[in-house]
C-alpha cells in the first residue's frame, strides 16, 4: 500500500473514528450503565491488545512498571473515561467533545507547574482564557446566548476529567513503562477496565442489568468503541506518530470536536444553536493557539482516544 494512502487512511481514522466515539458513547449509556459500559469496552480492548503483544513475543511489564500502569489506568480510565461516560448521560456528545478539547490547555498548565518546560506567556494565558470562556458560554444561562445551557454538573465532571488526563500526560513522561507501546497501552486499558468494573460494583450500577433488554444499537455502539475507537484508532495513531511529525498528528485535537458536533447534529438530532457554535469556536481557538505555540518544540497535544501508552503523550 502506498505510503501516501496509508497516511491519509490513518489521519482519516483518528479524525473520524475518534470524533465519532463520543456519539457511540452517548448511544451506549442511554441503555447501559456508564461505568459498566466503560468497563466492558476497555477490558475487552485491553485483553485483545495484550494478547496481540504477547503473540509478537513482547514481554509482560515488570513489577515496577505494573505500579506505573495501575496509577495511569486510574487517572485515565476511572477519572477521565469514567467521568466522560457518566457525563454523557446528561450532556450531548458534541458538547462533551468540545469541553474535553480543553485537555491541551490543562496539559500546558501541568507542564508549567511540574515539568517547567513551558512558561506562562501572554500567548498561553490568552489561550487559557479563551478556552475557559468557551466553557462558560456553554454552561452559563445568564449570558443571554440563544440555546439551552449545558448541565453544569456534567460540565464540571468533564473539566475534572480533562485535568486528570493532563496530570497523566505529565506522569507518563516520568514513570517507568514497557518499551512496547502495544503492551503499555494494552495493560493500561486492561487494568483500567478492571478498575472501572470495581467502580461499577461500588456504585451498584450492575444491579438490574439485563443483557437481553439492551438493543442491538447499544451493543453495536460498544463493539464500535472496542474495535474502532480503542484498537483501530490505536493502530492508526501509533503508525502516524512513527511516520509523521507530532505537530501534524496533533491536528486531531481541533478536528475531533468538529467531527463530534457534526455527527451529533446530523445523526443524533443534537442542537447546533448560537451557544453551541460560539462555545465550540472559542474552545477550538484556544486549542489552535496552544498547538501553534508548540510547533517550534514539535510537541503534540495529548490524544483523547489514543490510549496514553502510545507516544507516550
Amino acid at each position: 500500500m502506498p505510503h501516501k494512502f496509508k497516511t491519509l487512511a490513518a489521519f482519516g481514522t483518528i479524525y473520524l473514528v475518534w470524533g465519532s466515539t463520543y456519539f457511540a458513547i452517548r448511544i451506549g449509556v442511554l441503555e447501559i450503565a456508564p461505568l459498566l459500559l466503560a468497563s466492558m469496552r476497555f477490558t475487552v480492548a485491553g485483553l485483545v491488545a495484550c494478547a496481540w503483544a504477547l503473540a509478537r513475543g513482547q514481554r509482560l511489564p515488570s513489577r515496577r512498571e505494573w505500579g506505573s500502569i495501575a496509577l495511569l489506568a486510574f487517572l485515565i480510565f476511572v477519572m477521565d473515561y469514567g467521568l466522560l461516560f457518566t457525563a454523557e448521560k446528561r450532556i450531548h456528545s458534541g458538547m462533551a467533545a468540545v469541553i474535553l478539547a480543553t485537555i491541551p490547555a490543562f496539559t500546558a498548565v501541568a507542564e508549567i507547574i511540574w515539568l517547567r518546560t513551558q512558561r506562562l506567556t501572554p500567548r498561553l494565558a490568552t489561550a487559557l482564557l479563551v478556552g475557559l470562556g468557551g466553557v462558560v458560554v456553554l454552561v452559563d444561562p445568564s449570558l443571554g446566548v440563544a440555546g439551552a445551557p449545558v448541565y453544569w454538573l456534567a460540565a464540571v465532571a468533564l473539566i475534572v476529567a480533562a485535568m486528570s488526563w493532563s496530570v497523566a500526560s505529565i506522569l507518563v513522561r516520568l514513570l517507568p513503562l514497557p518499551a512496547s507501546r502495544t503492551m503499555s497501552a494494552g495493560t493500561q486499558m486492561l487494568i483500567g477496565g478492571v478498575l472501572l468494573g470495581l467502580a461499577t460494583v461500588l456504585c451498584g450500577e450492575e444491579h438490574g442489568f439485563n443483557p437481553a433488554a439492551v438493543s442491538s444499537a447499544a451493543w453495536l455502539a460498544l463493539a464500535y468503541l472496542i474495535v474502532a475507537g480503542s484498537l483501530l484508532g490505536f493502530c492508526a495513531y501509533t503508525w502516524l506518530i512513527q511516520h509523521e511529525s507530532p505537530t501534524k498528528v496533533g491536528t486531531y485535537a481541533y478536528v475531533n470536536p468538529l467531527v463530534a458536533v457534526s455527527i451529533g447534529y446530523l445523526f443524533g438530532g443534537e442542537p447546533l444553536d448560537a451557544r453551541t457554535v460560539l462555545g465550540t469556536v472559542l474552545v477550538i481557538a484556544s486549542v489552535l493557539i496552544i498547538v501553534a505555540g508548540k510547533t517550534r518544540k514539535a510537541l503534540a497535544p495529548v490524544p483523547l482516544e489514543g490510549e496514553l501508552g502510545v507516544e507516550q503523550p
